[in-house]
């Protein structure tokens, strides 16, 4: 079994910043990619920055130059530095990961898993 994490989100004024982790545990071995999505009232979840274990980085065009994805590969984390917020940045954001699982029977194909969603909200 394998459990994401995520913690930050609030309520933050325009301009501001915020910085949403995300943790991953259980019997992983090995995440292929990370990320974070988000999912605002009447839309389509979207992506809005993803990392793969090459390090390979993409954003959304409209988090381009604002958001950050960071992560720490040893701990099985990653965060989402978000700067310069916009009330149309407001949605349920949630944490990602494609992940490898190791049990007693071996290892097994990589899975997508989910976060729990937070909040973060940025007042017009």
């Amino acid at each position: 079994q394998v459990q994401l994490v995520e913690s930050g989100g609030g309520l933050v004024q325009p301009g501001g910043s915020l910085r949403l982790s995300c943790a991953a545990s259980g019997s992983i071995f090995a995440i292929n990619a990370m990320g974070w999505y988000r999912q605002a009232p009447g839309e389509q979840r979207e992506l809005v920055a993803r990392v793969t274990k090459s390090g390979s980085t993409n954003y959304a065009d409209s988090v381009q130059g604002r958001f950050i994805i960071s992560t720490d590969n040893a701990q099985n984390t990653w965060d989402l530095l978000m700067n310069s917020l916009k009330p149309e940045d407001t949605a349920v954001y949630y944490c990602y990961a494609v992940i490898v699982t190791v049990t007693h029977t071996g290892i097994h194909g990589a899975v997508d898993y989910w976060g729990q969603g937070t909040q973060v909200t940025v007042p017009a």
